[in-house]
């Protein structure tokens, strides 16, 4: 079970989730989970650019999906969204105090040539960000 997390100035929630656990739901779905994962992290990263008065994190996490999805008919906006999904995350990192995760053109990289292990470390990175922001007095509630 993903644990929610208060992101704070909104009234958002973030979810601290499983790396492992995205990776075999990506699998047993046939990606289609990794879609879902992909809005949802991208929302998350938004609410957090937000709550700091910056749209360093993204604003328009549907224009991402549509980028990995449709997008990838031109075969361009896919690499395109996957590399400023890796900076929004570094932005986020920095934003929150939180340790530097991996480098953004690094992480990208990975997506690229090995996306599952990508995806585990972005996760894992992204729970950071989401457990530091909450230090400020964040409330944390298991999700049901």
């Amino acid at each position: 079970m993903a644990e929610e997390i208060q992101i704070q100035g909104t009234n958002e929630r973030g979810k601290i989730r499983n790396p492992l656990g995205i990776i075999g739901l990506a699998i047993v779905t046939l990606g289609i989970y990794g879609i879902f994962w992909y809005y949802y992290t991208n929302k998350e990263l938004a609410a957090i650019g937000q709550s700091r008065g910056t749209e360093e994190c993204g604003t328009k996490p549907v224009t991402s999906v549509i980028a990995i999805t449709l997008g990838a008919f031109i075969l361009v906006p896919p690499f395109v969204s996957a590399y400023k999904f890796c900076k929004r995350l570094s932005a986020a990192e920095r934003l929150t105090g939180t340790p530097q995760g991996m480098e953004a053109g690094l992480l990208f990289l990975l997506y690229v040539f090995l996306s599952p292990i990508a995806a585990y470390i972005a996760q894992s990175n992204m729970n950071k960000v989401l457990e530091s922001q909450a230090q400020g007095g964040a409330t944390a509630t298991a999700a049901v």
